[in-house]
């Protein structure tokens, strides 16, 4: 009798468990700690330190130069926008803002970017949550980015009556002067990750997050930040702001009704074309290689904006100094432009080199899969190419440019 107990028993606590886990948040709970578990031993099996150096093709001794032609002159531009309040700086932006804060919504796993762009998009009357917004972009949970360029595709597409633009090489002005005309702002910045989330023994607990910003005030220099990761409008100072928002070339997303598009314009100026705004950013980035030779992400945002300009070579240049300097283990979680360079200057074994760098930390990361295909193809591995690209797709369902890349090669997904 105790063991026909004990078998239904256990039977029915399977069954309840097996019930269980078919709750999707039940099973976005396991399957991300399963994930980061897997992540954790295996690092553990198989250290794999810091970033690795440049294996071929060494940095160069040349500093990465820019383009000696002038600039195009900038066009004169009104500042349309209306003082939040009646004390303004010398440039006429308001020495202090705050919008309305929208409802809060903390982040599921890995999440920032998706639940960032919800609160921001309730501030323009949306009435969804970040769960309709990654089960677009970021469909398997255990995806562990999302870039700007998927916020704006989703935008774009799933909330067309609206408008987004993203834009790098920002400055504290900037953000300030949106806020004060009534836009809220979105950046792309760092982020200590509490220890509980460690991923690895050596883990630097550095990451990438997304953060919407509502205010600002010039008295106690700081701005409001709606932080998904930690909590409402959170007190962040002007120099931290700087500092966390560096390693990401000062990116920032603006939303606004189709027909503020010509405010937005004044608001942005030079910024609003794309091209002059990546060369307004590699002028800046390159002041500050100068400046400090050994700022690390002044190398990495140089390479990044020399990618933008297919300047591969030097771009290469760029990204090796910061790899000699020493990037943060998660860099390449996030950030793809070296992926890219390599592949373009067929400097093949380095690529390889920080793919499988990036998948020991990051399996779940389709951009990574897709350039370690690309790595594999140009050595000869058809079959492991097509292996990494299906690979992609099962992290990223969809995801066009590893069906670009299987289609290539003429394979199924």
């Amino acid at each position: 009798m105790l063991k026909r107990s004990i078998f239904w028993i256990g039977a029915g606590l399977l069954i309840l468990a097996i019930l269980l886990y078919q709750i999707p948040v039940v099973n976005s709970f396991i399957a991300w700690r399963y994930e980061v578990a897997r992540t954790y031993a295996r690092n553990v099996l198989h250290p794999v330190g810091n970033v690795p150096t440049a294996v071929q093709n060494p940095i160069s001794t040349k500093t990465p130069g820019i383009s000696t032609a002038s600039p195009p002159a900038l066009p004169s531009v009104t500042d349309t926008a209306t003082p939040a309040t009646a004390t303004a700086t010398s440039d006429q932006i308001p020495a202090q803002a705050r919008l309305e804060s929208p409802p809060y919504e903390r982040q599921t796993a890995n999440n920032c970017g998706p639940a960032a762009l919800s609160m921001m998009l309730h501030m323009f009357g949306w009435n969804g949550s970040q769960k309709d917004i990654s089960d677009v972009i970021k469909p398997v949970n255990g995806d562990r980015n999302v870039n700007p360029e998927e916020l704006a595709y989703w935008v774009r597409n799933y909330a067309g009556w609206l408008r987004i633009e993203y834009r790098v090489g920002g400055d504290l002005e900037t953000l300030k002067r949106l806020i004060a005309a009534g836009y809220p702002v979105i950046i792309e910045a760092t982020t200590s990750l509490n220890p509980d989330d460690s991923g690895w023994p050596d883990d630097d607990l550095w990451a990438a997050h997304f953060l919407l910003l509502t205010g600002y005030d010039d008295a106690t220099q700081t701005f409001v930040a709606q932080d998904t990761y930690r909590g409402p409008d959170r007190g962040i100072s002007y120099e931290q702001l700087n500092l966390d928002w560096k390693p990401f070339n000062y990116l920032y997303l603006v939303v606004y009704l189709p027909e503020q598009e010509e405010k937005v314009k004044a608001l942005l100026a030079s910024d609003w074309d794309p091209d002059r705004n990546r060369q307004k950013a590699l002028d800046m980035t390159q002041a500050a290689t100068v400046a400090d030779p050994s700022e690390v992400f002044a190398w990495f945002n140089l390479g990044s904006n020399l990618v933008y300009f297919e300047r591969y070579d030097e771009a290469n240049a760029a990204y090796d100094m910061a790899r000699e300097l020493g990037l943060p283990q998660r860099m390449f979680r996030y950030q793809f432009g070296p992926f890219i360079a390599n592949f373009q200057t067929n400097r093949i074994d380095d690529l390889l080199a920080l793919t499988e760098y990036a998948l020991q930390r990051t399996e779940m990361s389709e951009e990574t899969w897709l350039w370690h295909g690309w790595a594999r193809y140009r050595k000869g591995d058809s079959a492991g190419a097509i292996k990494d690209w299906r690979k992609a797709l099962s992290i990223r369902p969809g995801y066009e440019d590893a069906l670009y890349a299987l289609n290539f090669v003429g394979a199924a997904p």
